[in-house]
């Protein structure tokens, strides 16, 4: 079992209710077993860290990332969180919203290669 921090609960609920319309979209396309029969849970909550997406059969999470990732700042937190996972055996994928509003088809093409 992966550690996750109680604390974060509540927080994760209120982001799987405030999902970013990029989020929405490429949720409509992973939930319900819609990749190969892959389950992907939401707003996970992994040691100290919230992730957008994450499949626990092949230890694949998936960041859809705003602009506040591609800062000096944001680049460096999400490489600490990238190593910290990886720690713990798991792939990250890293979209950015555009990325996903403009070519879902392509971003789920990817996905669909790590599975």
């Amino acid at each position: 079992m992966l550690p996750y921090n109680k604390r974060l609960k509540g927080c994760s609920r209120k982001l799987r209710k405030n999902m970013t319309n990029a989020e929405r979209l490429l949720w409509s396309e992973v939930r319900r077993k819609q990749l190969k029969g892959y389950q992907f849970y939401r707003q996970k909550t992994i040691g100290d860290y919230i992730v957008d997406f994450y499949c626990p059969e092949v230890n694949l999470i998936i960041e859809v990332d705003g602009g506040q990732h591609y800062s000096n700042e944001g680049k460096q937190k999400d490489r600490l969180r990238d190593d910290y996972m990886a720690s713990l055996g798991l792939k990250v994928l890293r979209f950015s919203d555009i990325e996903v509003s403009r070519n879902l088809k392509e971003v789920v093409e990817k996905i669909l290669g790590h599975l």
